[in-house]
């Protein structure tokens, strides 16, 4: 498959480097605590507090197929019809059971099963998104001008030994989501023609403020904040 443009956009951070190691202040003996004790705040310490840019992979493509398949469809007669004739084909009326002509009498309707084929055309349009290590994610954010940054890819290039890329690859994201899109088939189809359609490939970069703490015992430990929603992750 041949590379497809990749769109880059990168969000903007609503917290400083200030505000989220207050917020790590306020969290970090939390991530020490056991069942019985909780450490006091001098014996954790705050060894690094870094922003990083981690790309959640966005994929949308299409889907369109048109097929033939066998089905079976039900009619209504009247109770005295005992048959159709359907071009070159006969069709009997189903049988009854005992209990059925017990409910319905000798003037119930009839039924008669329509044995055919159905030429059916399917369109799916969706859109995939996977954190940078490949796993599905749900995605919570918003694009819009407000909040992107104007000059992404400036920003990365400043940050790039900050910047935690999509480490899978865009066939497989691409795979995942023909997956998705592409239903099962019945058994009994023929002459099927379908297509998959790459729409678009966006890296949207996220910025997470990430500490690295030590606690008693020389314990190590890390407090992961979204720097868009403002949360610990």
């Amino acid at each position: 498959m041949a590379s497809p443009d990749v769109k880059k956009v990168v969000l903007r951070t609503n917290i400083d480097k200030a505000k989220a190691m207050e917020i790590v202040e306020q969290k970090k003996t939390s991530l020490f605590k056991s069942l019985l004790s909780r450490p006091k705040k001098q014996d954790v310490h705050i060894h690094s507090l870094n922003l990083y840019y981690e790309c959640i992979l966005e994929v949308s493509g299409r889907y369109v197929a048109d097929y033939f398949r066998k089905s079976s469809h039900a009619i209504s007669v009247d109770s005295n019809v005992h048959e159709v004739l359907l071009g070159d084909g006969l069709f009997p009326v189903r049988s009854k059971s005992g209990i059925t002509k017990a409910f319905v009498g000798k003037r119930g309707k009839n039924k008669i099963d329509l044995n055919l084929e159905e030429h059916v055309f399917v369109e799916e349009e969706d859109t995939i998104t996977l954190d940078h290590n490949g796993q599905a994610v749900k995605f919570s954010f918003k694009i819009n001008s407000k909040t992107v940054e104007n000059y992404p890819t400036r920003i990365l290039k400043e940050n790039q030994s900050h910047v935690k890329g999509f480490e899978s690859t865009y066939d497989t994201a691409i795979a995942s989501l023909q997956e998705q899109l592409k239903k099962p088939l019945d058994a009994d189809v023929r002459e099927l023609h379908d297509e998959f359609v790459l729409q678009e490939i966006t890296e949207i970069y996220v910025p997470v403020f990430e500490a690295r703490l030590t606690g008693p015992k020389n314990k190590v430990g890390i407090i992961r904040i979204d720097a868009v929603h403002k949360k610990i992750l």
